[in-house]
């Protein structure tokens, strides 16, 4: 009989092809996630019974001076807001969600900013915050933001001893715009910018990235109507100055820059309003030899607030 040469040794050898499960398993498994996000911990089933009762209460109704909050979704979408600084007051995560960068990174900006909850939530209870959309199981709750009134703008300016540069939006609606009108105000100097309160833009996620930080700088105040918030700047001594295809000067050519002024910027298809444009003291044009019709509102406002800025100066 030949020979059997098969070792019956109880010790086991190296296997062979072992699919790299050696070497994952000395690898590292990343920081370890708060408490909130930790399956049986105490904070972990807090946090989703508070997400289930936020999820099924009715989204809040706007009031006067403050906005309806507001839901970020999306796991690009989410982590962008936080980059931007864009105030958060609960970071939602889907339970056992996909743990890649996007999602890590978003967890990290939530911890180092602070203030933000954070709430593990099952999938459905997503889906019915979110009205079905796509969130890949990140959701970020945007506060109200809080609105100041047309007149705080103007009394902060005289009570700092300056003359007040505002700018007035009629009919601008992409939030990236007024964003971008924050953002040129803050940096020129300017006091503030007022809204309408309908058809609008307002100070939403969007509107908090592209201002790049400066909305927190920069009151926004929303005006009912908009016609009687300049008849009320008149009246308080101030200049009413409109930007329009049509104007009848330069804007760099008005010395009203130097006083108290409110610009008022139009939408970039229809311009000011007639009842807008009507109650403006000054129409003014914005030279352009290249050729184009029209500048959005952010681009054209940046230009007339350097043009005030240089004229102060």
């Amino acid at each position: 009989m030949a020979a059997n040469n098969r070792r019956m040794s109880g010790k086991k050898g190296a296997q062979v092809g072992s699919g790299g499960q050696r070497r994952r398993g000395l690898e590292g498994k990343g920081p370890t996630p708060p408490a909130e996000m930790r399956k049986g911990h105490k904070k972990n089933r807090l946090a989703t019974s508070k997400a289930k009762q936020t999820a099924r209460r009715p989204a809040p109704r706007g009031r006067a001076g403050r906005s309806p909050s507001e839901l970020v979704v999306g796991r690009n979408p989410v982590v962008e807001a936080l980059r931007g600084g864009v105030p958060a007051s609960t970071l939602y995560v889907q339970q056992f969600i996909d743990n890649d960068e996007r999602v890590r990174e978003a967890l990290q900006l939530a911890a180092e900013r602070g203030g933000i909850n954070l709430m593990e939530a099952p999938r459905p209870e997503l889906d019915r915050m979110t009205n079905g959309l796509n969130h890949q199981g990140l959701v970020l709750q945007v506060p109200p933001y809080e609105y100041a009134h047309p007149e705080d703008l103007a009394n902060a300016a005289y009570d700092a001893g300056e003359d007040p540069l505002i700018v007035a939006l009629d009919g601008v609606t992409d939030p990236r715009n007024l964003g971008a009108v924050v953002r040129s105000v803050s940096a020129f100097g300017g006091h503030g910018v007022v809204v309408p309160e309908r058809r609008a833009a307002g100070m939403t996620a969007g509107a908090w990235k592209t201002s790049a930080g400066a909305a927190a700088r920069t009151p926004v105040a929303r005006a009912t109507n908009l016609t009687r918030a300049l008849e009320a700047y008149k009246k308080a001594g101030m200049t009413i100055v409109g930007l329009a295809a049509d104007g009848e000067a330069e804007v760099g050519d008005l010395a009203a820059l130097s006083g108290p002024v409110v610009i008022v910027v139009g939408s970039e298809g229809k311009g000011l309003s007639r009842l807008v444009g009507e109650t403006c003291d000054h129409r003014v044009r914005i030279s352009m030899p290249g050729g184009a019709e029209s500048l959005n509102a952010g681009v054209a406002a940046g230009i007339v607030l350097y043009e005030a800025a240089r004229h102060r100066a």
